[in-house]
């Protein structure tokens, strides 16, 4: 009696790589926009809850509070690069600065993905809140971007202190 042999045969199997290979180099870009995506996603809803956090601070506690880059959540950093971190401070004496005296009520070092830059527009560095839970001065945009170079999203915060988010809907080259 023949005896019938179970398996693959090496052609087989090499058919069948080779489709999943296939396969494999069609969905990668897609997943590798998703994740992208995702990360952005993630950086967005980050800074929104900390900006959220900052008005109602400064609202119930009838004091100014300051958001601000920090890569050491002790002192703010000058210039626009947030990529790094973020402090939230009760800015007692209105200097801008996290003074000795004033409490510090969040940090949030490394809150994004390294493949992401996050940054704010030059003449604006920090958010400031005030008592009754607007943002003086010029609105304020945190611009979130791929390390290519490539716009992601957006928060931008109104004189009234509300943030909102946007995408662009088609590749837009980062602010400088």
């Amino acid at each position: 009696m023949p005896r019938s042999a179970s398996g693959f045969t090496l052609v087989e199997l090499a058919i069948a790589f080779a489709v999943l290979g296939i396969m494999a180099g069609v969905a990668l870009p897609s997943m590798q926009r998703f994740i992208e995506h995702q990360r952005t996603s993630a950086a967005i809803g980050t800074l929104m809850s900390h900006m959220s956090l900052a008005r109602m601070a400064a609202i119930s506690r009838n004091r100014r509070t300051t958001l601000c880059p920090s890569m050491d959540g002790v002192a703010c950093d000058v210039g626009t690069d947030w990529s790094r971190g973020w402090m939230l401070f009760v800015d007692e004496n209105g200097n801008r600065k996290a003074d000795a005296t004033d409490e510090v009520l969040r940090t949030d070092l490394e809150p994004t993905s390294r493949h992401l830059r996050v940054a704010s527009t030059s003449g604006r560095q920090q958010l400031r809140y005030l008592p009754d839970g607007r943002s003086a001065g010029a609105n304020l945009t945190i611009s979130i971007c791929s390390l290519d170079g490539r716009l992601l999203g957006q928060v931008i915060v109104n004189n009234a202190g509300r943030p909102r988010s946007e995408r662009p809907h088609r590749s837009t080259a980062c602010p400088a």
